[in-house]
Order: C-alpha cells, then structure tokens, then sequence
C-alpha cells in the first residue's frame, strides 16, 4: 500500500523495519522462567564487602608468593651466580668466536680452560689446609702448657677444666668434625657443595652456550615500539656484569701472580703456589678479600719467620695501593663506572643481605640500576 493507507513504518540502520513509536527493548521477548528461580541483580562492585573479599585475596596470593621464593631461594641464587659466571665468560668466548671458532668450540675451549684453573686451585690448596691442621693440631697442647704455668689460668682451669678440655678436643683429631656436626654433616655439607657446584656448572655451561637465544626471547616481551632500546639497554648490562666479572678475575690474578713472585722469596716458599691462590681468591670479594688474603698469609708467615712475616705486611701494604689506585681503575674503567660511595654502599647491601655471594654481584647490579636510572629515569625527566 501506498500513501495515507500504508502504516507507520521506519527502517533501522541495519535495514530492519520497525514500527515507530514501538520501544525495541519492549519487543524483546521476555526470557522463559527457570524452575530454579528469577536470576537476582548482579553483584555490587562498589560493595565494601567486595573490595574487602577481593583485597584478603590479593594480600593472601602475595603471601603465598613470597613463601615460595623464599623456599626456592637457594635455587634462584644458583641460577643468579650461574648466569653472573656465564657473563663472565662470555668475553672470552666471543673473543675466540672472532678468531674463527663456532661458539659451541669455544664454549667447550673456556669451560676446560675454566675448570683447569678450579682443578689446579683444589691440587695446590687441599695438601696445605692438611698440612697446616696437622700443625695446629700439634702445636695446639704445646701452647697450652706455656698458658698453664701462668698462676690465673690455673686457678681458672682446676675450677673449670678449661684447658684439659681445649686439649682433648683438639688433640682427638676430629674437631673440624665437630665444627660442622660430626662425620655425617661434614658428609652431607660436602654432598651439598659438590651438588651446588654441579648445578652451577651445567647451569653456567646453558647460559653460555644459549646467550643470546635466551636474552634475545627476554627481548621479546617488550612491547615492539621499545624493543630496540630495551634491547640495547640489556645487552650493556650484560656487557658491563661480564667485563666486571671478567675483569675481577683479572684483578685477582695480578695479585696472585705478584705475591707468588715475592713468596718465592720468603721462608714460606714451601707453600708459596697455595698462599697466592688463597689471596688471588679472596682477593676477588670486594673491600675486604684483598685484606683477608694479607692477613691470612702474613700470619702463616709471622707463624713461620718473623722477618718473612714483616716482609708480607710491607708488600701486601704497598701491593694494596698499587691495585687500588692503579691496576683496578684501569681494568675496571670501561665495565663499572661508579663512584666510590656507591661502590662500598652496594657491596656492605649485597654482604648484608647475601653475604659473600650479595658482595660479589652487589658492584655489578648497582652499575645494571644506575645505568637504567640514568637511560630511562633522567631522560625521561629531561623531556619534560
């Protein structure tokens, strides 16, 4: 039909025709009742009782979370030393990787050469530390007799038995025994470094050989607008952990080399290859290593000669400030470039919150922060 005849129609946007005037929503069929009930109003968001609900969960899921990383934190400082030690090495194998050498050889040619440097350390110091409980096991009676005939410690021993018990215990030859509580937990302490150092050698051995396969899928999870910064920015901070680590060790091998060098030279020349590899380890753990190594050495050779003991304690003082001021800025200058302060801030952080192993990774994670901080922080307060 046609003009006044034809009803009132009108044409929606998807060209369905419907009545005018007619609500839409009121032409939608009502739902079918359910045998269980008319469906309530949905639940208020904005309820107190909500935000309360949604909030315990919240704080109950965080709980749990930080239970399990404190109960996988072991685990987790292994990887962390892993990949710090793989960093380390990485220079060398993309050194050798220039050279003309695939990177699963040279992998192969730093891991050997790594673990020939470990096995010669365990050959030269392991004889030492028998030798020299053997000694202070002998020793150990003859300095107490020399403390008996003081008048005091008498009169402190009838009363306590101090002595004859200090006597015993070391003169049993299971001390060290005690110490780690008895035969079977020096079993179970040494079963667990071994397992440790297992686990980080084959964890060290991935991340090497898979560096850049493993960062590069990191990479990916930056949005695709920043993955070319953000990739840069990691790859510096790898960079800068391996040439700290690398360097480190170089550092730590300049006074190994110069105190075996000067041992030869001293009453202590009997031991002189396992001394420097004690200073050339400790002196790798940041502020203190260097002065534990002198101290230690020094003693044994006070305990030896007094004229060789003065001579360590000259050259230790002056080696000391020849590393500081000289060999560690000029290894250290290109991979850690942080000021003085922060350095003894992050390594007395890292030693108080992991100890020896917080101290060694404390100087290269401050220089990863301070890095982003001045890339992404003040760069970002400059646009402004």
């Amino acid at each position: 039909m046609s003009g006044p005849d034809r009803p009132d129609t009108a044409t929606d946007d998807d060209g369905v025709s419907e009545h005018a005037g007619v609500d839409p929503a009121a032409a939608t069929p009502a739902p079918a009742p359910s045998a269980y009930g008319e469906p309530g109003k949905p639940f208020d968001r904005r309820s107190p009782f909500f935000y309360g609900f949604v909030g315990a969960l919240g704080a109950l899921t965080a709980f749990w979370l930080f239970n399990a990383l404190l109960g996988i934190g072991s685990t987790l400082m292994l990887i962390v030393v892993a990949f710090f030690l793989a960093a380390g090495l990485n220079p060398a194998v993309e050194f050798l990787e220039r050279r003309g050498l695939r990177r699963s050889l040279a992998v192969v040619v730093v891991i050997v050469i790594a673990l020939a440097v470990v096995g010669m350390f365990l050959i030269a110091i392991v004889p030492v530390i028998t030798d020299q409980v053997t000694a202070l096991s002998k020793n150990v009676p003859l300095w107490i007799d020399e403390l008996e005939r003081n008048k005091k410690v008498q009169d402190l021993n009838e009363e306590y038995g101090i002595l004859d018990k200090i006597t015993s215990f070391v003169t049993d030859g299971d001390f060290i025994s005690t110490l780690f509580g008895g035969a079977l937990g020096v079993g179970l302490k040494v079963i667990g470094a071994l397992f440790n150092a297992f686990v980080i050698f084959v964890l060290t051995l991935y991340f090497l050989a898979s560096l850049k396969t493993t960062t590069g899928a990191v990479y990916k999870l930056a949005p695709a607008s920043r993955r070319e910064r953000f990739s840069s920015l990691g790859d510096k901070v790898i960079a800068n952990v391996g040439g700290y680590v690398s360097g480190a060790f170089l550092v730590a091998l300049c006074a190994g080399l110069s105190s075996l060098v000067f041992l030869y030279f001293t009453e202590v020349r009997q031991y002189a290859v396992a001394l420097a590899f004690v200073v050339a380890l400790l002196d790798v753990i940041p502020m203190i290593g260097a002065t534990l190594g002198a101290v230690l050495v020094s003693a044994i050779a006070f305990a030896t000669d007094l004229k060789s003991g003065i001579a360590c304690v000259i050259f230790f003082v002056i080696y000391q400030q020849f590393e500081n001021y000289v060999v560690y800025p000029r290894v250290m200058s290109k991979s850690v470039d942080l000021p003085g302060a922060v350095i003894v801030i992050a390594a007395l952080i890292g030693a108080g919150l992991l100890g020896v192993v917080g101290a060694l990774l404390a100087i290269p994670a401050a220089a990863a922060v301070l890095l982003i901080f001045r890339e992404v922080v003040v760069r970002r307060q400059d646009l402004r």
